[in-house]
C-alpha cells in the first residue's frame, strides 16, 4: 500500500478499542450464551487491591482453574500472587520471588502453567521465560529467549508461547541488540528466536511506506523494538506491534517464520475528524486542526474474528527515543521550518500554538535542506482497527478525545497537562464477546480511564462508556475475563494501573 492511501482522511469518527489478552487463558472466547444477542453490557465498580507502590502492578494475568491473579510487581521484582475467588475479599498469598533472575515485564496463564517474561540484569543481555505451576507456585522451567522480552502470551491452544523481545539499546545507545520474538514450544520445551535480518534489504521500501528506522548506524534488525503480541483464534499467527518503527509483523507460527512487516503510515491532523488540542500553555481545553501528522506507534494490539475474517487492533500510544547517546525529541517551537510550506512559522511556533507539541527530528526534512517541510507528533491519540494483512479498516479519529473532554472534562489529556505530548495515550486493549456483542475495552494512560465500546461491527464502532475509579494512576493492563470462567460466574475487568500500585476490577 502506498504511503498516500496510508494517510487517513477521517470524517468525525466514533471511537472503540480492544486487546488479546482472552486468549491467554481461553480455546473459547465466548464467555456467554450465543444464542441471547440483547445480553446487557454493564461494567460497573467492585472492588480494588493496593499491591504496592509505583511500579507494583504493570500486568496481570488470570487462572481459571486456582482463581488466583497474577500481577507483575517491578517495585519487589517478583510476581504478586493473589486468591480472588471471593472479589469482595481478595486474599493476598505468597509471592513469587525472582530476585536475582532480572525485572519481570509481562505474564500470561494456560493450562495451569504460569509464563513471565524476566528482563537480565544488563537490558541488553538475553532474557528468559520462567515457568511455574499456578497450583503449587512451583518452579517449572526457564527458556532463554531474545533481549529484554517485554511482553508474553500463549496461544489460544496453549502449544506455543510467544514472547516480543524489544533488544532496545544501552543509554549511551554503543549496544543495540537486534529485536526479536521467540516461540516456544511447550509440549517439547523447545525454543525458537527469530530475528528480522531478512527485511534488511527491504528497508527503503518499507520506510517509503510510514516504516521507520532510523537510530545511528542501526540495520532494520537492530533498529526493530517489538512491543505486545496478538494471536488468531487458530493459534497460526501472531502479529506483533514494533512500536517505536510504526509497524506490525506477522509472525506465521507453524513454519516459525516472520512473513510481512505491516508499515502503518500516518495519520493527518489537519482533516476533519482528526483534530486534537496541541497546546498545554493556551489556557483552555479544546481540539482544533493542525498541519502535523501523527505517527501511529501502536503499544498493545488485540485480535477477533468477525464472520471468519481476522482483525486486529492497536492503541496507539506513541513512543519516542530519548537516549543520552541518541535523542529524537525537539519541541516544535524549537525546529527551523522551511518558509514555503509554513510562511506563518513565527505564529504557528508560540506556546499557545504548536510551539509547545513534541516532535520527531527524524521526519519532515523532505528535500534534505536542514529545515523541516512536515512535522510529525508521537502516537495517534486513537485505537485502529486493520485487516489481519494491514488495510486499515476503522480509526477512532479524534473521539477519545471528544468523548473524555465532553464527559469528564477534568481529566482530559490528563487535565490538559499532556496536550503537547500523546494526549490521552491510549495504552491498553482488550475484547470481550458477550452474547452476540464484541467488546472493546481501551486504556487511557495518561487520563486514569477505560473506555469501552462495542466493536461487532468492525467497520462502525460504537462509543459505550468510560470507567474511572479514585485512586487509580496509569492504566498499563486491562483484562477481561469472561464470566464462564471468572469467579463470579459474571464479567470481570481487571484494570492494573503502575503509577498507583493499584489492581481494580468491574463487574458486568
Amino acid at each position: 500500500m502506498k504511503l498516500f492511501t496510508r494517510i487517513l482522511s477521517l470524517g468525525l469518527l466514533f471511537s472503540i478499542l480492544s486487546c488479546d489478552k482472552l486468549d491467554d487463558f481461553l480455546g473459547d472466547p465466548d464467555g456467554h450464551d450465543d444464542d441471547d444477542p440483547t445480553m446487557d453490557v454493564n461494567f460497573v465498580y467492585k472492588n480494588t487491591i493496593q499491591v504496592g507502590g509505583e511500579g507494583a502492578a504493570e500486568i496481570s494475568a488470570y487462572d481459571p482453574m486456582t482463581k488466583k491473579l497474577f500481577t507483575v510487581n517491578v517495585e519487589t521484582n517478583g510476581i504478586s500472587v493473589y486468591d480472588i475467588s471471593d472479589l469482595d475479599a481478595p486474599m493476598q498469598l505468597t509471592s513469587i520471588d525472582l530476585s536475582g533472575s532480572g525485572a519481570p515485564n509481562s505474564v500470561a496463564v494456560k493450562n495451569g502453567i504460569l509464563a513471565v517474561a524476566v528482563e537480565a540484569e544488563v537490558k541488553q543481555d538475553q532474557g528468559a521465560i520462567k515457568l511455574f505451576d499456578t497450583e503449587t507456585q512451583n518452579y517449572l522451567n526457564s527458556f532463554t529467549v531474545g533481549a529484554l522480552p517485554d511482553m508474553v502470551a500463549f496461544s489460544p491452544d496453549g502449544k506455543y508461547i510467544v514472547s516480543a523481545n524489544e533488544g532496545e539499546p544501552n543509554d549511551d545507545y554503543t549496544n543495540d541488540p537486534h529485536g526479536t520474538v521467540s516461540i516456544i514450544n511447550v509440549a517439547e520445551g523447545a525454543v525458537e528466536t527469530l530475528d528480522f535480518e531478512s527485511f534488511n534489504m527491504d528497508v527503503h521500501n518499507l520506510c517509503a511506506e510510514g516504516f521507520r528506522v532510523f537510530g545511528p548506524g542501526a540495520t532494520l534488525a537492530m533498529d526493530v523494538e517489538p512491543e505486545y503480541v496478538a494471536i488468531s483464534e487458530d493459534s497460526k499467527t501472531a502479529w506483533v506491534t514494533l512500536q517505536e518503527n510504526n509497524g506490525v509483523a506477522v509472525v506465521n507460527l507453524e513454519t516459525k517464520q516472520i512473513e510481512a512487516i505491516l508499515p502503518l503510515g500516518f495519520k493527518d491532523y489537519s482533516l476533519p475528524g482528526n483534530e486534537i488540542d496541541p497546546s498545554n500553555e493556551d489556557g483552555k481545553k479544546e481540539l482544533r486542526s493542525v498541519p502535523v501528522f501523527g505517527i501511529f506507534q501502536p503499544d498493545a494490539i488485540a485480535h477477533y474474528n468477525v464472520s471468519g475474517a481476522d482483525y486486529i487492533i492497536t492503541a496507539n500510544e506513541g513512543d519516542a527515543r530519548d537516549y543520552d547517546g541518541f535523542s529524537e525529541e525537539e519541541r516544535i517551537g524549537g525546529l527551523p521550518l522551511d518558509e514555503t510550506k509554513f510562511p506563518d512559522a513565527a505564529t504557528l511556533q508560540l506556546e499557545e500554538n504548536l510551539g509547545r507539541l513534541q516532535s520527531t527530528t527524524t521526519l519532515g526534512d523532505i528535500d534534505g535542506d536542514g529545515d523541516y517541510d512536515e512535522l510529525y507528533n508521537y502516537g495517534a491519540r486513537s485505537f485502529t482497527i486493520w485487516t489481519g494483512n494491514g488495510q486499515l479498516v476503522y480509526d477512532s479519529g479524534n473521539d477519545i478525545a471528544m468523548q473524555t473532554l465532553s464527559l469528564t472534562p477534568d481529566v482530559f489529556n490528563g487535565d490538559d497537562a499532556r496536550s503537547d505530548d500523546k494526549g490521552a495515550e491510549p495504552e491498553a486493549v482488550e475484547v470481550l464477546k458477550v452474547g452476540e456483542k464484541y467488546i472493546l475495552f481501551v486504556g487511557l494512560e495518561r487520563n486514569n480511564q477505560v473506555m469501552i465500546y462495542d466493536i461487532s461491527d468492525p467497520y462502525a464502532p460504537v462509543f459505550m462508556d468510560i470507567l474511572s475509579n479514585a485512586g487509580d494512576i496509569g492504566p498499563e493492563g486491562v483484562l477481561a475475563i469472561p464470566a464462564e470462567y471468572s469467579p463470579s460466574g459474571k464479567d470481570v475487568l481487571v484494570v492494573s494501573n503502575e503509577v498507583s500500585g493499584t489492581v481494580t476490577f468491574y463487574e458486568n
